[in-house]
């Protein structure tokens, strides 16, 4: 059965930040994943991690300026500074941190642009170079255009493309299960086409993205569809809870080995 790790830039934000490790471990939870963590200090989560007996298993790299439409800077042009000095911080707290994973975010861009494609490609490869030298693996995710409008992976099928051109043993697919519904469909035969290349998992309801106990998925079979591929690593809980997180938590119940 799957490993769940709390999302705690999703679940738990009743609480300011730093205190969602608690309320994880005591809901059950032996891992957990966010976004971003570079407003916090390293050592300020390694504490919380250490405290409550956590893993971090994934997080992103540094987006740029959200506020203004920034989604990462991989693909952007003129910031390839930038992004070299924000995946050297990805890969410090990672470090720090024992991370295993990080997800590269690629920013908006056209995929059709050879240049665009050709920076991205460039600069996934620097950071799969310098990841694997501390033994970090580096994860692509597709994000949907309805979420994500303008993102430069726009589609799982898109992903499996770009890998094939890295071609890198250290980079693999991070699969959100939410946003493949959104741009690929067919989840099942989704699942068994990419086993083998998966890095990370998450779920959510889809089109809500709420508790996985809802809506057009059936979470039950995926995970079994999972678990039949071979898959073995941690599945993220980054959904937006439809009310109280502890009490959206009642889904896992369905499944028969506690949240781990």
């Amino acid at each position: 059965m799957p490993r769940f790790a709390a999302n705690l830039s999703t679940l738990f934000t009743e609480l300011p930040f730093l205190d969602r490790f608690a309320a994880a471990s005591d809901a059950g939870f032996e891992a957990v994943e966010f976004q971003y963590p570079y407003d916090y200090r390293a050592h300020q989560i390694k504490d919380r991690l250490d405290a409550y007996g956590l893993s971090c298993v994934l997080f992103n790299s540094p987006p740029g300026d959200w506020a203004a439409g920034d989604r990462g800077t991989a693909c952007v042009a003129g910031r390839e500074e930038e992004f070299r000095e924000g995946a050297k911080k990805a890969l410090w707290y990672a470090n720090l941190l024992d991370c295993p994973t990080v997800h590269l975010m690629a920013g908006v861009g056209d995929p059709a642009d050879a240049a665009t494609r050709a920076r991205y490609i460039e600069h996934l490869r620097f950071v799969a170079e310098a990841a694997a030298a501390q033994q970090t693996l580096v994860v692509i995710e597709a994000l949907n255009p309805y979420d994500m409008p303008g993102y430069f992976v726009r589609s799982v099928r898109q992903a499996l493309v770009l890998l094939d051109e890295i071609d890198h043993p250290d980079v693999r697919l991070q699969l959100d299960l939410y946003h493949a519904q959104c741009t690929d469909g067919d989840i099942t035969r989704l699942i068994q086409r990419v086993a083998r290349r998966l890095g990370h998992v998450q779920i959510a309801s889809v089109p809500e993205r709420h508790e996985p106990d809802r809506g057009e998925l059936s979470y039950p079979w995926v995970l079994r569809v999972l678990d039949r591929a071979g898959y073995s690593g941690w599945v993220g809980c980054e959904y937006y809870p439809a009310g109280d997180t502890v009490t959206g938590l009642g889904w896992l119940d369905a499944y028969t080995t506690t949240p781990s």
